[in-house]
């Protein structure tokens, strides 16, 4: 088999493709839970907090000198910076995507768990069919 043909073969098996959708899916997901996190969790978090908190831009200098007031970016191009802010605003994504991945598990379970309907019984005969069968089995017995 040339190498052409085992690649296609294996690129469009099933798994593969399926495996590539949840992956693209996953990315746009990715993006949904950034904005969640950016503008609907953190002006939350900062109306409790009672001020303008963002994470994001939260560091600590471990050498060199930065004057306060600094952003991030500008920050690390002028020192060595602990950008723990960065991680706290990972780290509540990785929360709320989890949260969210784990309540799509738990519905899709609760949905699989359900049992099947069972079909219907047959209706019971009409009340002539059954004594004409109970006639005929009488008659069958003697």
């Amino acid at each position: 088999m040339s190498f052409a043909k085992e690649f296609r073969k294996f690129a469009v098996k099933g798994n593969v493709v399926d495996l590539a959708v949840g992956v693209i899916i996953g990315a746009a997901f990715g993006k949904i839970v950034d904005s969640l996190v950016k503008d609907i969790a953190m002006p939350v978090i900062n109306a409790i907090l009672g001020g303008s908190v963002d994470f994001s831009n939260k560091y600590l200098v471990l050498s060199g000198s930065v004057p306060a007031g600094t952003s991030l970016e500008a920050a690390q191009k002028a020192a060595v910076v602990f950008a723990w802010g960065s991680f706290v605003t990972v780290l509540i994504n990785f929360v709320l995507l989890a949260l969210v991945v784990f309540w799509m598990v738990k519905a899709i379970n609760r949905v699989r768990a359900t049992p099947e309907a069972a079909p219907a019984a047959p209706p019971a005969p009409p009340e002539d069919v059954a004594l004409l069968r109970e006639i005929r089995d009488e008659l069958r017995r003697r």
